[in-house]
């Protein structure tokens, strides 16, 4: 196995501080989307947890959003939710505020509590996976221990009313299957 980088392991001594036993899986190349993730792991893209940084407009704070890599993060729902308007971060917001580079962004570690909320999608799953500290890096959690460990609140954060994409293989309707 590949040597961590130094924002994984910045990334894996907090998992060890939160009692959560898992494996961060460096990759040779970086895993930027979620099917990429997916796809390298071997899982349903709606089991990548993907961590999105917005700016809250009128405060200037961050929001750290956990989405389904199956799911598109509806922003008016979220900034509903969060009782302020949301918009994109640049990279530079999101290093600052997170410790990471966008398409690493842990959901722990950062250097400051950041306000988070979960994609209600990720907790059917038995297991996720969330980025490591690096683009390159991975790590299998349940749904709850990625609760607790990110502080964040669950809520319906898809975009759109359909669900069922990316929906675990039990859950699926029979009229799915082919």
């Amino acid at each position: 196995m590949a040597e961590l980088p130094t924002s994984a392991r910045r990334v894996a001594e907090a998992l060890t501080v939160a009692g959560v036993t898992t494996t961060i899986v460096v990759f040779e190349h970086a895993v930027p989307t979620s099917a990429a993730a997916a796809a390298a792991v071997g899982c349903d893209v709606g089991q990548i947890a993907k961590s999105l940084v917005f700016r809250l407009r009128d405060s200037g704070r961050p929001l750290l959003v956990i989405a389904s890599g199956a799911n598109r993060v509806d922003e008016a729902k979220v900034g509903a939710l969060i009782g302020e308007p949301i918009g994109r971060a640049d990279a530079d917001f999101v290093r600052t505020h997170t410790g990471f580079a966008i398409g690493g962004v842990a959901p722990l570690a950062h250097p400051s509590p950041i306000t988070t909320l979960i994609d209600e999608d990720l907790m059917k799953w038995e297991a996720i996976w969330a980025a490591g500290g690096h683009p390159h890096t991975v790590f299998r959690v349940t749904p709850e221990e990625l609760r607790r460990i990110a502080g964040g609140r669950v809520a319906e954060v898809r975009a759109g009313g359909r669900r069922g994409a990316g929906a675990p293989p039990s859950e699926a309707s029979e009229s799915n299957k082919s």
